[in-house]
């Protein structure tokens, strides 16, 4: 049985969500340019050392409101796919998701990303903190897998999803801003599928022989690779 967090790893990451959602308010108000890392501390109730034990700028706390517990839930959703679901099907459809619910996030948090580069970059860059979970996870779904094989893919799979990002970022960074305009967020989902879906056959050569002789999952276990 896991052990439930301490009181210190409660409040350490209490102090973390503060200082994302006092750095993505503050940004969104004043916009990224505006905001300091002291404003940020303040607004959580913070000094600014305490801050920086946290994050390096302003840019990674903004972002990190966005993108917290990205890992963890991949690693959950590669895991609680049923085993007769190909690894391919299970890590694609659990990194594309992370990019299916728009809705989640405060309106223009991602509108103020896509304009800003730096914003941008550091937006792009948090795909690789799935890498080392999923592969952990890709061992561990398929007994016997070579570690450093599975380490390869996981950083493919980030890889990957990193050039969709990117791609996404400079068409939609290049659109103009202006008042109830909405990032066309539908596309994502589309192109992080599209740049994982050459990684799938190497995904699925680690599908334990056991498994192989299993019908294919039924149309509720998967989602086809066709969309």
């Amino acid at each position: 049985m896991t052990e439930p967090p301490s009181l210190r790893e409660r409040k350490k990451r209490a102090t973390r969500e503060a200082l994302q959602a006092a750095a993505l308010r503050l940004a969104l108000e004043r916009g990224p340019g505006n905001v300091r890392v002291e404003d940020i501390a303040e607004a959580a109730g913070v000094s600014p050392r305490t801050y920086n034990n946290y994050f390096s700028s302003r840019e990674q706390a903004i972002v990190a409101a966005v993108t917290a517990d990205r890992a963890a839930h991949v690693v959950a959703t590669v895991v609680a796919r049923p085993a007769r679901v190909g690894l391919g099907d299970a890590v694609i459809d659990a990194v594309v998701g992370l990019y299916a619910d728009a809705d989640e996030h405060p309106h223009g948090a991602m509108l103020m990303i896509a304009s800003s580069p730096d914003l941008r970059a550091r937006y792009a860059d948090t795909v690789t903190s799935i890498e080392e979970p999923l592969a952990d996870a890709i061992v561990g779904r398929c007994p016997g897998a070579d570690p450093m094989t599975a380490e390869v893919l996981a950083a493919a799979v980030g890889a990957a999803a990193k050039v969709a990002l990117r791609q996404w970022l400079r068409s939609t960074g290049a659109m103009p801003s202006m008042p109830g305009f909405v990032v066309p967020s539908g596309s994502l989902p589309e192109l992080v599928r599209d740049a994982l879906l050459p990684l799938a056959p190497a995904l699925d050569a680690l599908r334990p022989p056991a498994l192989a002789a299993l019908p294919p999952p039924a149309p509720d276990e998967a989602v086809t690779r066709d969309g």
